[in-house]
């Protein structure tokens, strides 16, 4: 049930995770037919908003949704990695709660049957720690990051392209974790890629 859950939220997010959204501040009554424009809408979709989240939307709404897309975009990001790092075998030292080492815990949704109520705790929680703490210094960071880009020369034509390359990686990112999902739930071979081109992967083997 959990990991079916899970599965339900990864797609809710993914839904979102195509409509193009921008990182300016300033609140307005633009519409959708303003956004076709913004950073996001390119090729090859172009602006693509197929439940019409945009139709009725304001600058700051739009706004939030970038903020969104490009939250889960990272997430997604570091998910593939660590589910190719854990799938070739590489695990943390140590025990993530008394008595179960990471060693034991398996790859993928398969490590919710493995991870004792003390691990998941530890899991939310130092998520929850990230999210806060990002939140207090969010400011800071894209203010230094901007100072950088303009210490290192970096036009604006840059700064979007980017943008634009973090976007589209993350969108990539988003679709690839859920397939990795739904395919290890359809029978645990979720580099069926892998196996397509004759190269299959042991999974949980």
């Amino acid at each position: 049930m959990f990991q079916s859950v899970v599965v339900l939220l990864v797609v809710l997010a993914s839904v979102s995770a195509f409509s193009p959204k921008s990182t300016r501040n300033v609140v307005s009554t633009l519409k959708m037919a303003d956004f076709s424009n913004e950073l996001g809408a390119q090729a090859p979709l172009g602006f693509w908003d197929p439940f019409n989240f945009l139709s009725s939307a304001d600058e700051a709404y739009f706004n939030r949704l970038r903020t969104v897309e490009i939250k889960h975009g990272r997430i997604s990001m570091l998910a593939i990695l660590g589910h190719l790092v854990t799938t070739a075998g590489a695990r943390l030292p140590g025990d993530i709660a008394y008595g179960v080492p990471f060693a034991s815990i398996k790859t993928g949704l398969a490590a919710f049957n493995d991870i004792p109520l003390a691990g998941l705790f530890q899991i939310v929680l130092f998520i929850g720690l990230l999210e806060n703490g990002y939140a207090i210094i969010a400011k800071d960071i894209e203010n230094d990051i901007e100072v950088w880009q303009n210490a290192n020369g970096w036009s604006e034509e840059k700064k979007l392209s980017k943008r634009a390359i973090e976007l589209n990686n993350g969108r990539a990112a988003q679709m690839g974790i859920l397939a990795l999902m739904v395919h290890e739930k359809l029978n645990n071979d979720p580099y069926v890629i892998n196996s397509l081109l004759g190269f299959p992967v042991p999974f949980n083997q």
